[in-house]
């Protein structure tokens, strides 16, 4: 039976679920399906997703196609496996996320507003995005909101006078069979999940990309915030390949159809600047 808060925390919650619903709301499916070339079939003509993982002539593992997470766990809350002790919170960021828990500021998250979700939470968003591999750079095309990341492999180190954005600054490189992006480089106004753990400027993650077979790769996700939390701490996210389809076009303010929520055309302000 659920009490007078838990009913509090639903309502509270309820614009943002009703924007991440409505930004998921393109069918991909719909798409008009042409069959994959290079896709591994089992006998009954079925996508072979056990199969090895594909591998470039360079050696390394080829890390593209359309990927989707395994369901909205982890963009609810990117700490779900941990225990609550196991995220190091700097007093005031444990502070803020405790009064974020009733789902009373979700208007303040930018992603209730239309505005980008982030690294890494985008990457956990139900929405499928989709890795283009070459030799020499990445570029992840994200379904929601339009976005794409440059993840650059050429040894470039992140310059001095960059102008801070919502999803950073992105280098690469790889470590055996495991493709390591290093992104700085935040702004500091994204939340990194819908339980309202908040980012500053001084945001450092760490992303591992492995392809453990051909359907399915895990993302070990280190984040180090100093201004947040007291030490780094790291997840793994595991990612599924979706095959036979394609992006949509994804146009968060045009499907939005519960705009009187938000409190303005404000970017939301960050509680620490």
């Amino acid at each position: 039976m659920k009490t007078q808060k838990d009913l509090r925390g639903l309502l509270g919650i309820a614009p943002s679920i009703a924007v991440l619903m409505l930004i998921c709301a393109p069918v991909h499916g719909q798409w008009v399906k042409v069959p994959a070339d290079a896709i591994p079939r089992s006998p009954d003509g079925k996508p072979h997703l056990s199969a090895p993982a594909p591998r470039l002539p360079d050696g390394h593992p080829d890390l593209s196609g359309i990927w989707e997470p395994n369901g909205n766990k982890y963009v609810l809350n990117l700490a779900a496996d941990l225990q609550p002790g196991d995220v190091p919170f700097q007093p005031w960021a444990k502070t803020l996320v405790d009064q974020r828990a009733d789902g009373s500021h979700s208007r303040e998250d930018p992603t209730a507003n239309c505005l980008p979700q982030g690294v890494p939470r985008i990457n956990a968003a139900p929405p499928p995005w989709k890795l283009v591999q070459t030799a020499g750079f990445v570029v992840i095309i994200y379904e929601a909101a339009n976005l794409w990341r440059q993840i650059f492999l050429d040894g470039r180190e992140l310059a001095q006078d960059y102008v801070p954005t919502w999803l950073g600054y992105s280098t690469g490189k790889w470590e055996g069979d495991t493709l390591v992006v290093d992104t700085k480089g935040f702004n500091g106004k994204a939340w990194m999940d819908q339980a309202g753990k908040p980012t500053t400027d001084a945001l450092h993650v760490i992303e591992r990309f492995r392809r453990k077979d051909f359907g399915h790769m895990d993302i070990q996700i280190t984040i180090d915030d100093p201004k947040v939390y007291t030490k780094p701490w790291t997840v793994t996210e595991p990612m599924h390949l979706l095959t036979n389809t394609e992006l949509m076009e994804s146009v968060c303010n045009e499907n939005n159809l519960d705009l009187e929520h938000l409190p303005g055309s404000r970017i939301p302000g960050n509680p620490i600047q």
